[in-house]
């Protein structure tokens, strides 16, 4: 039986959602993000328990057949923009598409009309919070950055993020090595 989890996405959701289906006495198959097929069926005792516990973490059991489609296009794009590593031939829509079984007019439609913004923007979004973490780590230039998340050109990229966040790349690195050396000198 599948079950199906909003804001389930990292490593850390699947793992504490394991261990509240563990807890249930429940065992769990494939857990990915936003879904966990579980062994057998959930009375609805077990279920009530497990929504009320993932709400305590931030997650929420869903039924809704759209919210659920909703759901799965989030995750997609956040396992495309933060989890692959491999680069993606083919444009993001197909990639969304061939992924959900899904016409892609439809499921952008559906998209807007249930979160009020565009998949692109939530694309978009979900790729600046990408480069502030990369820009946080330090560890990957420019260049790099927009090289793996498939921008254009370094440009681009900048002007996307100064559009964003009105700041652009390199002073929000700078921002953030400031902000390290006062933690530091309050020490």
């Amino acid at each position: 039986m599948k079950i199906y989890i909003k804001y389930m996405v990292s490593r850390r959701c699947k793992i504490l959602v394991q261990e509240e289906l563990h807890k249930l006495g429940l065992q769990c198959g494939a857990v990915e993000l936003g879904e966990v097929e579980v062994d057998g069926v959930i009375t609805d005792e077990q279920r009530d328990h497990l929504g009320r516990a993932l709400l305590k973490s931030g997650l929420e059991l869903m039924d809704d057949k759209r919210a659920i489609l909703v759901e799965k296009i989030k995750n997609v794009i956040v396992q495309i923009i933060h989890y692959t590593k491999e680069e993606i031939r083919i444009k993001n829509s197909e990639f969304i598409s061939d992924k959900l079984n899904h016409d892609y007019t439809y499921l952008a439609n559906l998209f807007s009309e249930t979160t009020g913004i565009t998949i692109e923007h939530y694309l978009i979004a979900q790729k600046i919070e990408r480069i502030k973490e990369l820009l946080l780590y330090d560890e990957l230039t420019l260049t790099q950055i927009a090289n793996s998340l498939r921008y254009s050109s370094v440009s681009h990229l900048s002007n996307q993020f100064k559009k964003a966040t009105g700041l652009t790349p390199s002073y929000f690195r700078q921002l953030k090595q400031y902000k390290r050396r006062l933690a530091l000198e309050d020490v």
